[in-house]
């Protein structure tokens, strides 16, 4: 009689025994997946590490489904369509965002994020469903013909074991936040993400914040903003990329070039942001919440995400209080990160995505101030208007000339040539924001605008130019300590029909977190019982906010939030 390795009932029949025997075909069908595996770890894993937490994961997901069906190879090949998800699913976000696949995006996966993929992948549809109509018989006959059988008992030994090893590997060198942008070793980076964010969950919960907190805010009434002046429209102006350059040694800049920069008052002033490169959520978190996206510390890359339906606080619901009618222009579909539901949680009425401003890909500055303008007509004439203008023509990459119709006078300064592109970008920009103010004025001669402008975070590639001579490792660094010569833009405040009133919280340098208190203030407006609050603490740490007091006074004010009711479930 032929017995199963582990001395258990094998598969085809024997002639009237009822057991069955093991051919060469079945080890090879059960041992297919485990080499397929091996050589997906081969093909993406960049290092030893890498490669180690790999064939951890393996095992772990292999003996957790053995312990539930005992088939090792339909346990294999399942485990293998996991694997292959995680690498296909990390090549397609790595296309979209420049980042790969972490097990955070699994944690608060919702119909949003759904969406979003396919809309802009709609062929996914049919590769689902092609892979459930093909996937589905080939996995009943693999649970048919696999002819192994292992006890649970020692499966669950082999799943805790690997369990526990990857979770000593992750815990003890945890992916650093800046190999996200890596297009590799997803698997293991998916692994090490699952470890550390569980950790960091059961430790403090997505969002940190003080066990209790001294003093408490009270909830304002919605009819307690009196503002003692006329109450302007207000227009918030999201400037993709946008810093001054001129920071960076050895730049040529057309003549004028600083003039985008400066306030009504010809100050420049500068804007701590808390993302570079790239996560423009970061900073919209920031001026819309009014709080800081580190708070939630490894968590932070989704932060639009987690806050969606949880922070309920912000300019936007404040400006409400006082009257104003609050509408979004977003140039992105509305499910990407959550967008619409976090914004409209923050106080946005109105919230309109490409869609329904019908957009046709990256669409110049004009296109959106043209809809702001469209918004202002659109609105009732009885309240004020808040506006956020979220711009997108100096989005990356710069290797090439966008709307090369638009400013056909443009004559390159003599830079690498990414960097004469995002300068005939930012010229580009500073043309149609003069040529919005002249139209504010023109179809609207006796109303009164507050303009706040700011950058939302420097170009991927000024951390190569701001100081030439580092090296990789010492440039992550730098973005790792949070080095203000990366993460500093600009902000800019603005009038027409109006004079924005003076205060103290309009600093020559301001973290992201306090710019609904400069706008709320430049424009004479009372400050609801949350905004006092957070005016004392960005008067005591003179404009910084999560690093002051080494993240005390940021813990302390979320408690604060959290026991108001401001923020919910985290």
């Amino acid at each position: 009689m032929t017995t199963s390795p582990t001395s258990l009932p094998p598969a085809p029949a024997l002639a009237g025994t009822g057991i069955r025997a093991v051919s060469r075909w079945h080890v090879a069908l059960v041992a297919s997946p485990h080499l397929t595996a091996l050589g997906v770890m081969i093909a993406t894993e960049a290092d030893v590490l890498s490669r180690a937490l790999f064939l951890l994961s393996w095992a772990f997901i292999n003996f957790a489904l053995i312990t539930l069906m005992r088939r090792p190879g339909l346990s294999a090949a399942l485990s293998l369509i996991f694997i292959v998800l995680v690498v296909l699913c990390s090549q397609l976000k790595h296309a979209v965002t420049q980042m790969t696949v972490n097990f955070v995006d699994v944690m608060i996966i919702d119909g949003d994020s759904v969406a979003f993929l396919m809309t802009i992948f709609p062929k996914l549809r049919w590769y689902t469903l092609i892979s459930v109509v093909v996937g589905i018989p080939l996995l009943i006959a693999m649970w048919r013909l696999d002819p192994f059988r292992i006890r649970r008992l020692p499966a669950l030994t082999a799943k805790l074991a690997a369990l526990a090893a990857l979770a000593a590997c992750s815990l003890t060198w945890p992916d650093e936040s800046w190999r996200a942008y890596l297009d590799d070793s997803y698997v293991s980076k998916f692994a090490n993400s699952g470890v550390v964010a569980i950790a960091d969950l059961m430790r403090v919960g997505f969002m940190e914040s003080d066990a209790t907190a001294t003093g408490a805010l009270k909830f304002p009434l919605e009819d307690s903003c009196h503002p003692a002046k006329r109450r302007p429209n207000i227009i918030l102006v999201h400037d993709e990329s946008s810093f001054d350059i001129r920071r960076a040694p050895g730049i040529k800049v057309p003549q004028g070039y600083g003039d985008h920069f400066r306030s009504y008052d010809g100050k420049q002033r500068s804007f701590m942001v808390e993302g570079n490169g790239g996560p423009s959520w970061y900073t919209e978190y920031n001026v819309l919440a009014g709080l800081s996206s580190r708070s939630f510390g490894r968590f932070a890359y989704f932060v639009t995400r987690i806050a969606a339906g949880r922070v309920e606080r912000g300019l936007p619901r404040a400006l409400r209080r006082c009257g104003y009618d609050t509408v979004s222009l977003y140039p992105a579909h509305g499910a990407f990160m959550g967008e619409r539901d976090f914004q409209q949680s923050t106080g946005i009425e109105d919230f309109r995505d490409d869609r329904a401003l019908g957009a046709d890909g990256i669409e110049p500055d004009s296109f959106f101030y043209r809809k702001a303008l469209d918004a202002l007509q659109q609105r009732s004439k009885i309240n004020p208007n808040f506006i956020y203008v979220y711009l997108a023509a100096n989005h990356f990459p710069w290797d090439h000339r966008f709307r090369p119709d638009l400013m056909p006078s443009w004559r390159d300064p003599g830079n690498l040539p990414n960097v004469d592109e995002y300068l005939r970008r930012q010229a580009l920009s500073a043309q149609d924001y003069r040529n919005f103010r002249a139209q504010l004025k023109k179809k609207f001669p006796d109303e009164a605008f507050l303009i706040v402008r700011y950058g939302d975070h420097q170009p991927d590639f000024t951390s190569f130019i701001l100081e030439p001579g580092l090296s990789d490792t010492e440039i992550d660094k730098r973005l790792m300590d949070y080095d203000p010569r990366y993460y500093a833009t600009y902000y800019a405040i603005d009038a027409i029909n109006f004079e924005p009133v003076a205060s103290s919280t309009m600093m020559d340098r301001i973290d992201g977190a306090y710019l609904p208190l400069v706008v709320q203030e430049a424009a004479g407006l009372p400050l609801d019982p949350s905004f006092e609050e957070q005016k004392k603490i960005m008067l005591r740490c003179a404009g910084v906010f999560y690093d002051c007091n080494k993240g005390a006074e940021a813990r302390r004010f979320n408690r604060l939030l959290i026991d108001a009711g401001f923020i919910k479930r985290l």
